[in-house]
């Protein structure tokens, strides 16, 4: 990652000579909750992505911080999970800042991802830039809707790069799944005819066996964007190997987790 690129060299240079500053003094530096929009040149195509990060009150660079990863919803962008007022987002942002984790709400390439080969590849990219520049310990990737689709996505294609998932109102089955085709056809590189493994390889509950670390999964009876179906099979065929797993479904719920659900599904999958 190149933070002194030419195009953010103005804006960034005051940030770094203080955040240098501070801690070559102390060791310490408090960011105060404070979104930082980054930005890095992909490794796989040379295009300009972004992602927000927050870091956790006090920050210190010689200490080791768990991270949570939050995904977007299809329409969205990386601030959703950092500005939207709704349960899962607040959840996720007062959770991290109880944790004293790192925050990070990346594009994953566009509004309307679906966690394709390009976004998969950014995210990867992210993780190991940040492992290389900060102590990471644990890693939970999580998401709603489209996000909750991809955070299953990238942990079953990364297992050993994940420590936990929170999926809310996602699907696991990309094969049955019949909306957004369109957005789904452009980020996987075609449509289910001409591209079917792809659908399956990006399918949760054909890749049951590698989500092997703690997940919780939201979802709701009343869900026509996203049903649940998909989901609550890819619990049963988890229930025989992994004992970490929480499902909340709420039969007279729809497409959106509430709050107290959603805080519910990172404590879970945080707690030791």
């Amino acid at each position: 990652m190149n933070w002194l690129d030419q195009k953010k060299r103005a804006s960034i240079l005051p940030f770094l000579f203080l955040h240098w500053f501070a801690v070559g003094l102390l060791g310490t530096i408090s960011y105060a909750g404070e979104p930082i929009d980054m930005t890095f040149t992909s490794t796989l195509d040379g295009t300009e992505q972004r992602y927000v990060m927050i870091m956790p009150e006090g920050f210190d660079r010689t200490k080791s911080y768990d991270v949570l990863i939050a995904l977007h919803g299809h329409g969205s962008d990386r601030w959703q999970f950092v500005r939207d007022a709704r349960g899962e987002c607040r959840a996720a942002r007062e959770f991290a800042t109880r944790e004293r984790m790192i925050f990070v709400s990346p594009d994953y390439r566009a509004k309307t991802s679906w966690m394709g080969p390009a976004a998969e590849a950014d995210l990867v990219q992210i993780l190991t830039e940040m492992r290389r520049d900060y102590r990471v310990k644990k890693v939970i990737v999580s998401g709603g809707s489209m996000g909750g689709t991809a955070a299953l996505i990238f942990a079953s294609l990364h297992p050993d790069k994940i420590d936990g998932v929170v999926a809310m109102n996602g699907t696991a089955n990309l094969v049955e799944y019949d909306q957004f085709q369109e957005a789904i056809s452009q980020s996987f590189g075609g449509s289910k005819k001409e591209k079917l493994e792809e659908y399956r390889k990006r399918s949760a509950e054909f890749n049951a066996d590698r989500l092997t670390m703690p997940l919780a999964l939201t979802t709701g009876g009343k869900d026509r964007l996203v049903p649940h179906h998909s989901i609550l099979r890819l619990v049963e065929l988890l229930k025989a190997k992994n004992p970490r797993i929480l499902s909340i479904h709420r039969p007279d719920g729809g497409h959106e987790t509430n709050y107290e659900d959603a805080m519910s599904a990172f404590e879970f999958v945080h707690s030791p």
